[in-house]
This record gives C-alpha cells, sequence and structure tokens, in this order.
C-alpha cells in the first residue's frame, strides 16, 4: 500500500538549530516508515547566497513548494516555524499556497511570541493574525502556556500541545561522578550564540562567582553569530582561564561534554522546549534554566535543577553557588531529570502522537478554510 505523501518545512537538516534537531529527530523515527516524508527547505540556514539572492529565494520558494507538492502527491504540508517577525511573514507564503492547492497543513510553532503580543498596538493586523492561524488545519504548540494563549487566540481552531521528545538511547548508559565542593564546578551551555540566550549574563554570573572565589569552569558548545562578541567579553572579563569555546558538537562530541558537566545552564529570553535540555536531563545532568516556553512544564525549581529570571546574572551566580556548594544536591536532581526525561519526552512519544496526527489529516477530506465562515 502506497505510503501518504507529506512535505516537512525547516530549516536545513545539518543547521545548528532546534528545529533542525526535531526535523531529523522525526525523519529517523517510525513515522519515516509510516509515511513518505519530504524535507522541503525553508530559510537562510545552511545556504550561501547575496542579498539579492535571498530576495529571489523569497519569490521563487513558494513556487518550488508548490512544484514539490505536484512531483510527490502530498497529502499534507508539515509547516515548522516560529511566531516572530521573520519566520511569520515568510512561512505565510508557504501556508497560502499550500492551502490554495488543497492541500492539508499542520502548523507548528517552535516557541516565539504569544499571539495576543505579536500585534499588541494594531487592531486590523491581530485580525489578520487571527485569520491566518485559522488557515492551518491544526496548530502545534510546545507548552501549556502557549496551548492556553493560542486556545483563547482562536477557540475555533484545534490547537495541539506536542511537547518535544529524544531518543534517550545514547544518554541513560551516561555515568555520573560528582566531585566535592572543593574542585571546580563544570558548566555546559549548549546551543545557538545568538541574542537573547543569556550568554552575556552567564559569563557576567561567573565572574561574581569568581570574586567570591568559587571554582567554576564553562565550556560553551555552539556557533552562531555572537561568537565574536562574547569571545570579546570573556577576555574583558578575565575569565580566559575559565571558559573555553568547543564549536557545534554532535554525537560522540556532545555525550562526552555531556558526561564530564555538572549542570548545563540555559538562560535564555525566550525558548520553545530546548532539546540541549531534555538530552542534559536524560544525560543526568541537572539545569539551571529560565521559566521561559515549556521548560516550566518540564522543569521543577530545586528537583531538576534551579529556575532563575531571564536577564539576571545575579540570580545565575546564586543559582551557581548553591550547586558547587551542595554536590549532593546535584546526585539528587540527577535521578529526578534522568525519569523525567523517560517518563514522558522519549521520541517514542512524540513519534506516536505525530503517527495519530498524519493519520488524521491524511484520511479527513479538506474543506478549503480560505472561503471557510
Amino acid at each position: 500500500m502506497k505510503r501518504p505523501a507529506l512535505l516537512v518545512l525547516g530549516p536545513h537538516l545539518a543547521a545548528v538549530s532546534g528545529v533542525s534537531t526535531h526535523l531529523n529527530l522525526l525523519f529517523s523515527s517510525r513515522l519515516a516508515k509510516e509515511f513518505s516524508l519530504v524535507h522541503f527547505q525553508v530559510g537562510s540556514e545552511g545556504r550561501s547566497e547575496s542579498g539579492l539572492g535571498r530576495l529571489a529565494r523569497l519569490v521563487v520558494s513558494p513556487v518550488s513548494l508548490a512544484i514539490a507538492i505536484f512531483q510527490h502527491g502530498a497529502t499534507a504540508v508539515h509547516l515548522n516555524t516560529s511566531l516572530n517577525a521573520r519566520a511569520y511573514w515568510r512561512d505565510l507564503a508557504y501556508l497560502i499556497v499550500a492551502r490554495i492547492l488543497g492541500v492539508r497543513v499542520l502548523y507548528q510553532v517552535h516557541g516565539g511570541a504569544l499571539p495576543q503580543q505579536f500585534f499588541p498596538a494594531n487592531r486590523i493586523l491581530a485580525a489578520f493574525l487571527r485569520w491566518t492561524l485559522r488557515l492551518p488545519d491544526a496548530v502545534i504548540v510546545l507548552a501549556r502556556s502557549e496551548f492556553d494563549a493560542y486556545r483563547r487566540f482562536i477557540p475555533d481552531q484545534q490547537v495541539l500541545a506536542i511537547p518535544n521528545g529524544i531518543d534517550c538511547t545514547s544518554y541513560v548508559g551516561i555515568p555520573r561522578v560528582w566531585s566535592d565542593a572543593t574542585a571546580p564546578l563544570r558548566l555546559l551551555y549548549i546551543g545557538r550564540l545568538a541574542k537573547g540566550k543569556g550568554l552575556c549574563e552567564l559569563l557576567q554570573a561567573l565572574k561574581l562567582a569568581h570574586a567570591q572565589d568559587a571554582k567554576v569552569r564553562l565550556i560553551i558548545a555552539g556557533g552562531g553569530p555572537e561568537e565574536g562578541r562574547l569571545r570579546h567579553l570573556v577576555d574583558e572579563l578575565g575569565l580566559s582561564g575559565d571558559v573555553s569555546f568547543a564549536g557545534p558538537v554532535f554525537g560522540e562530541s556532545k555525550i562526552r561534554l555531556l558526561a564530564d558537566s555538572d549542570a548545563l545552564v540555559l538562560a535564555s529570553y525566550s525558548e520553545g522546549l530546548p532539546y540541549a535540555l531534555l538530552e542534559s536531563m536524560a544525560a543526568g545532568a541537572p539545569v539551571i534554566v529560565t521559566p521561559v516556553g515549556a521548560i516550566p512544564d518540564v522543569v521543577t525549581n530545586g528537583v531538576h535543577g534551579l529556575l532563575v529570571p531571564p536577564r539576571d546574572p545575579v540570580a545565575i551566580f546564586r543559582a551557581i553557588g548553591k550547586l558547587h556548594s551542595d554536590r549532593g544536591a546535584l546526585a539528587r536532581m540527577s535521578m529526578a531529570c534522568r525519569k523525567r526525561v523517560a517518563g514522558g519526552y522519549t521520541l517514542e512519544r512524540l513519534s506516536g502522537e505525530f503517527s495519530r496526527l498524519y493519520s488524521q489529516v491524511c484520511s479527513v477530506k479538506h474543506m478549503n478554510p480560505l472561503t471557510r465562515p
């Protein structure tokens, strides 16, 4: 029996981003056996292009999507996006093309603003946003807070909360060896080196910790536009002996970093549900994180790690000090972290939920929402 074809839209599969990780996990899961999944790249990651080339791509790409839909006989499009200005306006063209062609659309939002906050001062644009969010067959979000916000904003739309999940196989066997308070606390950051990730605040907190003679080491793993600025800040704060840059890490290199770390720090201003968070917890490394996006759904303060407010280096410093002085808490949190991820954030759960959703959209007769009253 021929498998239903779905186009999965998102960034380059080799890009260093949470959405790319999400796509790779879907393609490696049972979904690829049940459905014919075809990746369609959107966005600039993984491309080498001039400003003129980018403009040409933005114009031509929706046409390319139409061609791909016909070429693969796609039943549905799974559009992975974020509610920020750049992604919203870019991906709106793909959404409209798919619906004009009579293809069902799943619109998955990976973080960004809540819909009530996107056009807060413009009632016309807010109404337009509400109309566009009614075009897909379903809107998928990661967090309970997002689910509640979207349900209030578009009460007549199907909104689903499907949090991320990971393949725990590579992480469950990582041994944990906890040192005493006389040894340096080993911190790790994994992710893009971009604005809004709280890395400047983390470095400032590290400076405060060192002023209190706390021994702390930090490895920053990832790449991005802020790398040069962060390296300069490390030198400026006198932290070059205690902060190292590992570049983007994958596979065994990531496993080794997690095994050699006492805690992961993600001090982001906003997030969806970071895969680095789930991977760290599955590896038994507690976390220092901000309560943004779906993170509070996963992390209980004092149980799986410590929650700190965004943009607050003093709070990060205090969290670092608490873990530095209480290595027993690290051991207790480690066990709770592994149990938490294994109990609700596995790839099996993720692929099972999407399998049911894909089956639903591929079997229900299409009704064009462009003409829906």
